[in-house]
């Protein structure tokens, strides 16, 4: 199948990479990198989560964060809210879109969340119909589309299920999430195939984590079968919290440069991008997760 000529790129790194860090990362810091992701032409920034500080410490300064960003443009600023306390607390700090998260295993939902499926996506009514009420856009994650911790296999028709459901809901689109990195390429098509007889493929997206090395080529697998959206960290930020010191998020930088390499648009500045890697990693004193970054990183001091 003709490859898309245009992906969009949902960077996660200020929300998903960033919340996994054990040290306090700095308000400022947190601004910083977002300006520099938006300078450098990513046209949607997961800026925060309106979740609670006592589970997730991190991003206890949400509001500080949306308040001080400064938008560009056409450039969106997605915040996750779990719930209508964290949907009104975001849309009191000027958020325009927010994201809202189920997963396909039952395990890991009774484990992650402490319901059901069923009850996480009952929960989920207000949030949307309060969206609708402010006309703000809600994105669906959808998390265990290629493996659960717990349970192991998941079902293609059982990510279906949930992902219809997020859409028939409002969510203008659907990211699935190989939560934990063991998706395969053929396992990969097989659940879009699965999940696009539900939801149109140019509604889903693919967040594959690169537990096993596995990322970029479930992308490229995702990309032959119409998938023209893919959500990615900076720096590839973020742990796999199931694998002890595993990879978690692919790197946006990764992404980018396989892409470029295809002759696929982004708008993304592959050098911008590097350089904001860089510069995240040394301020939060990280080694740079992307291949990408310590290539080109390497290349730099050499030259110097």
């Amino acid at each position: 199948m003709e490859l898309p000529k245009r992906v969009r790129i949902v960077e996660v790194g200020p929300r998903d990479g960033l919340q996994n860090e054990r040290q306090v990362v700095s308000t400022e810091t947190k601004v910083e990198l977002i300006a520099r992701l938006g300078a450098a032409g990513v046209p949607s920034i997961e800026a925060t989560s309106f979740v609670s500080p006592k589970w997730v410490p991190q991003m206890g300064d949400n509001t500080e964060v949306m308040v001080r960003i400064q938008r560009l443009p056409g450039v969106a600023y997605p915040v996750l809210t779990p719930n209508l306390k964290g949907f009104e607390a975001a849309l009191a700090a000027g958020a325009e879109e927010v994201a809202v998260f189920a997963a396909a295993s039952e395990a890991f939902s009774q484990k992650n969340i402490n319901c059901s499926i069923a009850e996480s996506l009952r929960r989920f009514e207000p949030v949307m119909a309060a969206a609708r009420d402010a006309g703000v856009q809600v994105r669906g994650y959808v998390s265990c589309v290629l493996g659960c911790p717990y349970e192991g296999e998941v079902a293609p028709s059982a990510v279906a299920d949930v992902a219809a459901t997020l859409f028939g809901m409002g969510c203008y689109e659907v990211s699935l999430g190989d939560t934990i990195g063991v998706g395969t390429p053929g396992k990969t098509q097989r659940m879009l195939e699965t999940v696009a007889r539900r939801v149109p493929m140019e509604r889903l997206a693919g967040h594959y984590h690169d537990t096993y090395g596995q990322a970029l080529v479930n992308i490229y697998a995702s990309l032959q079968v119409g998938v023209g959206t893919f959500d990615s960290s900076i720096a590839g930020l973020g742990g796999c919290p199931y694998a002890a010191g595993a990879s978690g998020n692919v790197a946006t930088e990764d992404v980018v440069y396989m892409l470029d390499g295809l002759g696929i648009e982004t708008g993304i500045d592959l050098e911008a991008l590097v350089s904001t890697s860089l510069w995240i990693c040394g301020q939060i004193g990280r080694v740079c997760g992307s291949r990408v970054g310590l290539a080109k990183g390497a290349a730099c001091l050499t030259a110097v």
